[in-house]
């Protein structure tokens, strides 16, 4: 979906309050004002403050982005205003303010409305892209800026190739063809401005892998057909390899028995200088029984996808700089549920199915807060949390050998994923090493300590 055509350019503007009843106020008054659909602006002004009651919806980075649902005929209406000197808003700490506010009204009849949601939330999410934002000195280039941020890769100036990049590309056709490659695996990090690959890889799919994907077109006019959001763990080359694989063959993208050319390079170095040829079934061997075996029947992909970026986080980050080892197991929760055990009080419980679910991306401090409490995180194959602090108790007899070094978690996560057809991902509080457990077998997809590795 492209966000874009929901933002006019008269939905972008600088906010003169300083409260945010002050801001939601402005940008309430002009994104309603040219519509032909009549909307209540003072019920849609006591919605948003009643939410935020209930909820905050701060983001981090100095980004709040207030969101309703409504009845109405046009899916969303999108309004983003800069408050060029800061606002205190309830629940920051000392020194933090909002200066950045996204809102998103949506009607109630939105079939993708937490995808929009949290597609909305990632362009806002990155720090650099925030701070481009309000380093622009007139409105107009305010407006530019977001509205080129919205509209994808495609709406980035357009970097001039090198000589050695281009002659990489053609030599990189050239292998794929010979190790009867069928897609191109190209990662987009490694341009600080943009790019064009079109017209290297005739007649290969050509897959583009990011830190930030767009929320607009996807890759159209760079010459690639699908791009893949992964977070990248260190400033190595193709840091972000076997997780994009592996979402890729959740996609539907690859096949198990596909071979990737991988093109790449140091993120934001503008200089390709790798080349990597990879067989997707020696490097998910002990995972891939059958081509649709990776993922449980009852997993979205999109549910995988984002509990994985968030055990990323976790594994970077830590919580308030201490290394956190939690447990997310995803699945048919019917069943995992038989095998579980509350040590603590459900946090989660008597919340709405639409505020604790995944994809809702106000859902991820939330999740980084408990991931310090024992257990585990039990989650429906919808995205909905059903608990957390989940002792996992399968029979004795799913439990197996494990390499050594690994824990209690490891080892419960292992016996899950036999147990119940589930899949489990585990961050490792020792390494910061995120795993991936599908019946009993073990992938690691990330791991610290070889952060130096390609």
């Amino acid at each position: 979906m492209r966000l874009a055509r929901h933002l006019p350019k008269r939905n972008i503007l600088d906010i003169q309050g300083d409260t945010l009843e002050d801001a939601l106020t402005e940008l309430l008054s002009a994104s309603t004002a040219r519509i032909s659909e009549k909307l209540n602006c003072k019920r849609l002004l006591r919605a948003l403050l009643e939410r935020e009651q209930t909820m905050t919806t701060y983001l981090g980075n100095s980004v709040a982005m207030p969101h309703v649902r409504i009845k109405m005929k046009r899916p969303y209406i999108v309004a983003v205003g800069r408050c060029r000197k800061g606002m205190i808003f309830d629940g920051l700490t000392d020194g933090e303010e909002v200066r950045l506010i996204v809102l998103l009204i949506a009607s109630d009849g939105a079939r993708n409305y937490l995808s929009v949601l949290a597609s909305l939330a990632r362009q806002f999410q990155d720090k650099g892209h925030v701070d481009f934002l309000l380093e622009a000195e007139k409105l107009e280039d305010f407006q530019a800026r977001v509205l080129q941020g919205l509209g994808g890769l495609e709406a980035r100036p357009k970097r001039a190739q090198e000589r050695f990049n281009q002659s990489l590309l053609t030599e990189a056709l050239v292998l794929a063809r010979a190790a009867r490659c069928t897609t191109t695996l190209f990662f987009a990090d490694t341009f600080a401005g943009g790019f064009n690959i079109s017209g290297y890889f005739p007649k290969m799919r050509t897959v583009a892998v990011t830190r930030t994907a767009p929320a607009g077109r996807g890759g159209q006019g760079t010459g690639v057909d699908a791009v893949i959001e992964v977070q990248s763990f260190s400033d190595q080359r193709l840091s972000q390899l076997r997780s994009a694989v592996l979402i890729g063959l959740t996609r539907g993208l690859f096949k198990h028995n596909d071979r990737l050319c991988c093109i790449g390079g140091i993120p934001l170095s503008n200089q390709l200088d790798t080349l990597l040829i990879v067989d997707v079934a020696q490097e998910f061997q002990k995972l891939l029984i059958r081509d649709t075996d990776l993922l449980p029947a009852t997993v979205k992909v999109e549910v995988m996808e984002r509990v994985l970026a968030i055990a990323t986080e976790l594994s970077l980050q830590g919580r308030e700089g201490r290394p956190v080892g939690c447990l997310f197991v995803i699945g048919d929760a019917s069943s995992v549920n038989k095998l579980v055990k509350p040590l603590v009080m459900n946090p989660f419980q008597g919340y709405s199915e639409l505020d604790r679910n995944v994809l809702n991306p106000f859902m991820d401090e939330t999740i980084k807060e408990f991931s310090s409490i024992d257990g585990a995180f039990i989650i429906r194959g919808d995205g909905v949390v059903e608990s957390a602090g989940s002792l996992l108790s399968p029979a004795a007899e799913f439990y197996g050998d494990l390499p050594s070094g690994l824990g209690a978690r490891h080892s419960a996560a292992s016996a899950i994923s036999r147990a119940s057809d589930c899949i489990a991902i585990v961050v490792s509080a020792s390494s910061g090493q995120v795993s991936i457990f599908r019946k009993g077998e073990m992938l690691p997809l990330i791991s610290k300590s070889a952060s130096g590795d390609l």
